[in-house]
């Protein structure tokens, strides 16, 4: 009798973007929030690297560079709401463009320096 039925040496068991997603979610909220400019793009770049991670691992993308191009204009779409908004709101709108910019600019040089390499998933 096999104790785990149906499972295989060969497909890795776990995956590490979830701990980072957990992370990068609280990391984003309190900079967010008290108004704290490198812990608001720190964890806004850990939240949105991972879950690029999230996609190529799972296999709805082939490369991280398309959707952490797509999270990098939601983040641009919504950190000019707050930059524009009658609410003083706009150092935090700054932090939440800023990380939509380094995004995009992570995602072009990605696309065009990168190699597209199979790492065996």
């Amino acid at each position: 009798m096999d104790d785990a039925p149906g499972l295989s040496d060969q497909y890795r068991m776990a995956s590490p973007w979830p701990m980072f997603v957990a992370l990068g979610i609280p990391i984003s909220e309190i900079g967010i929030l008290f108004d704290l400019f490198p812990i608001a793009v720190g964890g806004l770049l850990l939240f949105s690297g991972s879950v690029a991670g999230m996609t190529r691992e799972s296999g709805y993308a082939e490369t991280p560079w398309g959707p952490l191009a797509v999270i990098g204009v939601g983040l641009l779409a919504l950190g000019g709401a707050f930059l524009f908004t009658a609410l003083d709101l706009q150092t935090r709108g700054l932090a939440i463009v800023t990380s939509g910019v380094l995004l995009l600019f992570g995602a072009v040089v990605g696309h065009l320096f990168v190699q597209n390499r199979d790492p065996g998933y």
